[in-house]
């Protein structure tokens, strides 16, 4: 199996990765099908869940091989690894002041980014869309990195972090499939929003390991770019919503579990 997935080149595997990691988003936008809602600890403990695998991945799989990386070269891994990390955040930053998009999982439904006349379902599956950017570009930055060692190690490493992306998408598909529902769309209408906000993981993992496949010294900074921006998902959408009402304990517990998992994934197969 892994033989022949070496025979691929990085850019292919990270569309592929990317399309798994799009599908797992359909199978969650699929639970519209079966549940009506989600009852307030499970929702919360899924989104602990994603928030504990993605923190996990932005560490292990992100920020600690780009450290590595720049220390390999004789780099200020400090200088190189901070800036990516920041650009990363401070790009999600700025797309969330411009693009307008719906706090769902607050009492309040929040509304935030630029002014808009938008209905609230497409606020909603543009919010979750945001969420999927970093995560397909963390995904192709991965697969982008075979090119500068393309070993068994390195593919189970970007195969992790593909794996713990799927994962997480999961819940979050579901989050968006099933609010949809109770706004009056049908099932069907709501698994396709649903699973197309998953659309943009391949698309953002087929520019981020093109960029660095062919452009190899921006590996360190683009590692931890991923990172940042991943991190900045975490703190700005994925906590504040898995901490409502008065379950929070399984929100907290959800994390621990999903960081866990993503490190011992990392650590044993990566």
């Amino acid at each position: 199996m892994f033989i022949d997935l070496l025979s691929f080149h990085p850019v292919v595997l990270a569309l592929l990765a990317t399309g798994f990691t799009w599908f797992c988003t359909a199978f969650g936008a699929g639970f519209v099908f079966f549940f009506r809602t989600v009852p307030r600890p499970v929702f919360n403990a899924m989104l602990g869940f994603a928030s504990g695998i993605m923190i996990a991945a932005s560490f292990w799989s992100l920020l600690l091989p780009s450290i590595e990386l720049s220390e390999n070269v004789g780099q200020p891994a400090w200088f190189h690894v901070s800036l990516g990390f920041l650009s990363g955040g401070l790009s999600l930053f700025a797309l969330h002041k411009l693009l307008p998009h719906l706090h769902v999982g607050l009492e309040e439904n929040r509304l935030e980014g630029g002014k808009s006349s938008f209905q609230r379902s497409l606020l909603l599956i543009l919010a979750i869309t945001l969420h999927n950017i970093p995560e397909g570009l963390a995904v192709g930055v991965a697969f982008g990195a075979l090119g500068d060692g393309f070993t068994y190690e390195a593919l189970m490493a970007a195969v992790v972090v593909a794996f713990g992306i799927g994962i997480q998408n999961i819940p979050e598909g579901a989050a968006v499939s099933i609010p949809l529902l109770r706004e009056g769309y049908s099932a069907k209408k709501s698994f396709w929003y649903g699973q197309l906000s998953g659309f943009v993981e391949p698309i953002g993992g087929l520019l981020g390991a093109a960029l660095v496949f062919y452009v190899a010294s921006i590996l360190p900074f683009a590692l931890s770019f991923a990172a940042g921006a991943m991190i900045f998902v975490v703190v700005e959408e994925l906590i504040p919503e898995s901490h409502t009402g008065k379950e929070t304990e399984m929100s907290t517990l959800g994390a621990m579990f999903g960081f866990v998992l993503m490190m011992a994934l990392d650590v044993g197969l990566g």
